[in-house]
């Protein structure tokens, strides 16, 4: 039970994006089309498993002095990886994504649970929970991507529904403050109304 409650809190209850406010760098520069955000969401999701993994079992072995550093070259490999196979089979997301991939190395979300979580717990439950908090930020990056591309281009995961332009402002960073916003409003709302 206690292992459902670490997949499940990355959803809504500490959502990375929506609840704790993390990763807001790749949250508002790749969320222009739902599948930008889902795509950063799965490289960090696979970067958030990997490493949780990896730290989890070398935790004994990494001495405290170069804990942070230790952290940020195992999750530094696993973004090579991430970068490397997206350059190799999918070239046209890596050069729309471009600059936010090697970024996921300084994520905070990364980072923050490599050190709150793995580094104290076993491999089964840093597995756990890396992948719901992955999936929870790919989920929140999909969602705010999608909205964003409905509202900003008139498109739906780039199936266009209406002929022209939306309203261009959601496609520009002024448009992913708003959409943010209100996804953040509507989760605060749904979270009172479960706790009730």
């Amino acid at each position: 039970m206690n292992q459902w409650k670490n997949f499940t809190k990355g959803f809504l209850k500490d959502n990375p994006i929506l609840v704790l406010l993390l990763g807001m760098c790749p949250t508002l520069g790749t969320t222009t089309s739902g599948i930008n955000g889902l795509s950063m969401g799965l490289a960090t999701t696979f970067v958030l498993l990997g490493s949780n993994v990896f730290i989890s079992l070398l935790k004994n072995f990494i001495p405290d002095k170069v804990r942070i550093p230790a952290f940020i070259v195992v999750i530094a490999s696993f973004v090579t990886v991430v970068e490397l196979v997206m350059k190799a089979y999918l070239p046209d997301l890596f050069n729309t994504l471009g600059l936010f991939i090697p970024l996921i190395v300084v994520n905070c979300i990364v980072l923050g649970r490599a050190e709150a979580f793995a580094s104290k717990n076993n491999v089964f439950s840093s597995a756990i929970d890396g992948l719901g908090m992955g999936l929870g930020f790919s989920m929140a990056l999909f969602l705010l991507g999608t909205i964003r591309e409905i509202l900003g281009s008139g498109s739906v995961l780039g199936f266009k529904f209406i002929s022209g332009d939306g309203m261009l402002v959601f496609i520009l960073a002024p448009g992913a403050f708003l959409a943010l916003g209100y996804l953040i409003m509507l989760a605060n709302q749904l979270k009172k109304k479960l706790v009730k």
